[in-house]
């Protein structure tokens, strides 16, 4: 096993880590004042160690991140961005660049390993999708060149393992969400749960530091599959056509389909506290217009702020949209008064066309952290599945307004027409996902018990959604303001009808295919 001394740590505290971690991407403190770095544990792991490093800053509290390290000769290959330090006589690397590091966590998952020191101990997790037949001494493995905020490993091309390197204080809701899907439900359409490894600290929660899923072997996201869809789609648009080809019905409505399938899974009126349906009680009502209001007055501060940057077509939507406070504050409200019996659930929490992978004509749902900007006990909270839902439909109208409104084949075409065609476009898609969503469950279902209830939560986290999209835009893409506006305007012209009681906004349209003209 590895051994460092006080002298080393204090070393890498303050010699190595200022300048390595900053090179990370997987380091997510980079443009914050950096205060210190304090190796708070060392957790031994074969011949290295998992070292758990508190980052403190400045401005605000301090995170968590993990670091195995191992020590080398200096001959061994490793990448530069894994090398730490290197001297003549050894390296000092990330161990994830370690073939031995990397088979001692297959091996601890493969065999549930259970590896005790002092008042804590790291737990192994042997899930069902890693066969028995698959043994430690049969399977290489290698470190995918991805650079996001985790590291990926992947063994033997059949198991993915994610190891986490920004930690919380709490299981990491993946890994339940994921374990819960392979272990208690018959939803098949995600990478099934093949293992994990957890610190476990006595009377503390557990920190998870890693997972392991099969892999897939996908063909492209669903983003990039719908964009060659608008591809084939974009070039009748010109000639005045406006050509759906029926697989494109075929494919949207699969993926509503699975969909509902994936919060049937999640749908578990026997399952423990954490998975078991809740109702809409009044503290969680409170908790979503809370954030709505507070999403509604930032937003609207953003706007007013920027609104002179914007051009005049996009400045017509913001005016809509201020204008609507009032009309947007009373249905908001409704979230306090209004008698809902539809329940609640885990869901993904972060839905949207590039969370889905496609594979031999079907979808694989994958990601399940939940949204990248909410805490681990956010990420937890039950919520309707229509949050999921809109999530989807508002990835679709990005979609196509993305590709219309950005694409040479177009550029001669009026705004005004190609509003016209990327509306008919987008409520074709909604309709079709929708109702296939919908059918997957049958009706009714005690997740939603009518169609009133449908409509106004679908349009709640729809107006929440596009809400939260419009700082984005606002704050980095500015000539993209347009399409969550276009999405808040629909919300607003969709509660306006709602006022009628004979309309119903999910009325789920029979795709149709062909080409009739413009």
């Amino acid at each position: 096993m590895m051994n460092v001394n006080t002298s080393f740590i204090t070393h890498l505290e303050t010699e190595i880590f200022p300048a390595y971690f900053n090179t990370c991407r997987w380091f997510a403190g980079k443009a914050r004042a950096q205060k210190g770095f304090h190796v708070q544990h060392t957790l031994p792991f074969g011949e290295s160690l998992i070292l758990i490093v508190e980052v403190s800053y400045y401005d605000g509290p301090s995170e968590w991140y993990q670091l195995p390290l191992t020590q080398l000769p200096p001959d061994v290959d490793i990448p530069e961005k894994g090398i730490l330090k290197k001297t003549d006589s050894a390296q000092w690397v990330d161990a994830i660049y370690d073939n031995g590091f990397r088979s001692e966590l297959y091996a601890n998952i493969f065999n549930g390993s259970f590896l005790a020191f002092g008042a804590s101990h790291l737990a192994s997790i042997k899930g069902k999708g890693l066969s028995d037949f698959d043994t430690p001494a049969s399977i290489d493995s290698r470190v995918l060149p991805v650079d996001s905020s985790n590291s990926a490993m992947l063994f033997g091309d059949k198991y993915f393992l994610k190891l986490y390197r920004k930690l919380f204080d709490q299981t990491n809701p993946e890994v339940e969400m994921v374990s819960f899907l392979t272990q208690h439900s018959d939803f098949g359409n995600i990478p099934a749960f093949a293992g994990s490894l957890t610190w476990k600290r006595e009377g503390q929660p557990d920190v998870t530091l890693g997972m392991m899923q099969q892999a897939i072997q996908a063909d492209k996201d669903n983003w990039v599959l719908t964009g060659d869809f608008l591809n084939d789609f974009m070039y009748g648009v010109p000639n005045g056509l406006f050509g759906i080809k029926e697989e494109v019905f075929e494919q949207v409505a699969l993926l509503g389909k699975r969909t509902g399938e994936m919060h049937l899974g999640l749908y578990a009126p026997g399952a423990d506290e954490a998975f078991a349906p809740e109702a809409f009680d009044d503290s969680y009502r409170a908790f979503l217009l809370g954030r709505l209001t507070d999403l509604l007055d930032r937003r609207y501060a953003l706007l007013i702020d920027n609104y002179q940057k914007l051009d005049a077509p996009t400045q017509r939507l913001a005016w809509i949209f201020m204008e609507a406070r009032e009309l947007i504050d009373d249905f908001a409200n409704e979230m306090l008064t209004r008698p809902l019996e539809s329940l609640r659930i885990r869901i993904h929490g972060d839905y949207h066309l590039g969370q889905v992978l496609t594979q031999n004509g079907d979808f694989i749902l994958i990601d399940f952290e939940g949204e990248p900007e909410a805490s681990i006990a956010e990420r937890k909270i039950k919520h309707s599945p229509f949050k999921d839902v809109a999530g989807m439909i508002r990835s679709y109208h990005y979609a196509v307004s993305a590709k219309l409104f950005d694409s040479n084949e177009t550029k001669d075409i009026s705004p005004e027409k190609l509003q016209i065609v990327s509306d008919r476009w987008y409520k074709l898609m909604r309709d079709t996902y929708l109702e296939a969503y919908l059918e997957a469950f049958g009706w009714p279902h005690p997740l939603f018990k009518s169609q009133n209830e449908i409509n106004f939560l679908l349009l709640f986290f729809l107006l929440e959604k596009a809400v939260y999209e419009l700082g984005y835009e606002i704050s980095y893409r500015p000539s993209w303001v347009k399409i969550p506006l276009r999405g808040i305007v629909e919300v607003i012209r969709e509660i306006e009808k709602l006022k009628e009681p004979t309309v119903r906004i999910s009325r789920l349209a029979t795709p149709q295919s062909g080409s009739p003209s413009l």
